[in-house]
């Protein structure tokens, strides 16, 4: 059956999850809302200027066009119910209903949902007032993790290990700095060990993890300074071997689901668990996510042989059972993410990229994140602006790769960390 794609989004994840559904011989066409300059020069692909709010727009293009398949990657339209919209009008999303995106719209939510399944995760408390959690956080001391409860692009997280960091991150939240994603804070305590990244297919009843991820959140070099939406990525994670794998899906996936269905939730798509494995190798849950990950996307999926478009449609037609094990290439992949000069904070925007085609010659695969194509050029239009992937028989030749072909990219106020995959270099 020939596949017509619409992905939603407009990132470097939505980029890679187009150029992934394109290697499928199933996969007619795609097509990204709104896109951005690397899926408009993607054969195959075009873009549609609707915005992500647009539900109405974008479901009448799918029915009128015959669309036979939605992937939402952002999370911000899946808690605002994209999926239940989109559903009703009778077309096949991949992504969780509203009822089920709120294990990522809501810390508090989420760590509710954890303490009654019995799944291992950090202690924490929820507060609405600046006041009592300024107190609580004086009682607990340093370190410990400040988050605000709602979405917050990936920004809203600080893990102090100093006081003043913490009671700094608290003023934020509640500063309106997140808007209504600071209604509230969740306080955590501080957990020790190798952060990873486990995103998971499934069909609300079958859940099968994909390959482990590791990335990189903070913006500065040596895991330093403020946390980002994720500065690079590799997999497969040596620190998640097939034993704790199967830890993972037995202590965590398989009970969330188990959750999420005693709360009348179908959840049908992306369960992407951040885990924390602590110094001794146990796992545990840092924060889910309701969607792919970005930048881990960006290194998993090029892995991938199975078609990217057989995975979803069986997750949405509650047949995930019945597909043979996923098949991936051998040896690995990493991602460097090159960024303007300054974000996360304030940055500049418009500036023209160069070295694209020399970078992808490079055997490269370049994914556009913030960029725009206007008339011939390539515009800078975010903070993430590109996510460049090595693949190798090793990690040693992935991220080397991957760094042969980002210094082939050039444009004023670019930045990139130069230590992507330091845990597994040399491995």
């Amino acid at each position: 059956m020939a596949v017509k794609a619409l992905v939603i989004g407009s990132g470097a994840r939505e980029h890679t999850l187009a150029w992934a559904l394109l290697r499928s011989p199933n996969v007619q066409e795609v097509v990204c809302v709104p896109g951005n300059g690397g899926t408009a020069t993607l054969p195959g692909a075009r873009n549609l200027a609707l915005t992500l709010d647009d539900f109405e727009g974008i479901g009448r293009f799918a029915l009128v066009n015959n669309f036979s398949l939605v992937v939402v990657g952002p999370e911000q339209p899946l808690a605002d119910g994209i999926t239940d919209y989109l559903t009703a009008q009778g077309l096949k999303v991949f992504g969780p209903n509203q009822a089920g995106a709120q294990i990522e719209a809501s810390k508090a939510w989420s760590k509710t949902l954890m303490a009654e399944a019995q799944i291992p995760t950090a202690g924490s408390r929820t507060f609405q007032e600046a006041d009592a959690a300024l107190a609580y956080l004086k009682q607990q001391g340093a370190p410990i993790v400040v988050k605000a409860d709602g979405l917050a692009a990936g920004k809203g997280v600080t893990v102090a290990h100093r006081l003043e960091d913490a009671v700094t991150a608290v003023e934020e939240v509640f500063s309106g700095k997140f808007g209504a994603a600071g209604n509230s804070v969740v306080i955590e305590e501080f957990m020790a060990g190798q952060e990873t990244s486990v995103l998971a297919v499934t069909d609300g009843k079958t859940i099968r993890p994909l390959l482990p991820a590791q990335d990189h959140k903070p913006i500065g070099e040596g895991d330093t300074g403020p946390n980002t939406g994720g500065m690079g990525a590799y997999a497969p994670t040596p620190v998640v071997t097939p034993e704790l794998m199967e830890r993972i899906q037995q202590e965590i996936l398989e009970p969330t689901i188990a959750a999420l269905q005693q709360r009348g939730i179908d959840y049908r798509g992306v369960l992407y668990a951040g885990l924390m494995i602590s110094p001794s190798g146990d796992p545990q849950v840092v924060e889910f996510n309701c969607r792919f990950g970005d930048p881990e996307t960006q290194a998993v999926l090029p892995l991938l042989e199975t078609p990217l478009d057989q995975i979803l449609l069986a997750c949405i037609e509650g047949q995930l059972e019945r597909l043979p094990p996923f098949e991936w290439k051998p040896g690995a992949a990493a991602c460097v993410v090159i960024a303007a000069e300054g974000y996360p904070g304030a940055y500049p925007k418009g500036m023209e990229i160069f070295g694209l085609e020399e970078a992808a010659a490079d055997d490269a695969l370049v994914f556009h994140g913030g960029t725009q194509r206007k008339d011939d050029r390539i515009l800078a239009s975010g903070g993430r602006i590109l996510g460049i992937t090595g693949l190798g028989d090793d990690f040693e030749k992935a991220i080397a790769r991957a760094y042969q072909a980002t210094e082939k990219v050039c444009f004023e106020n670019m930045y990139f960390r130069r230590d992507i995959g330091y845990r597994v270099r040399g491995s």
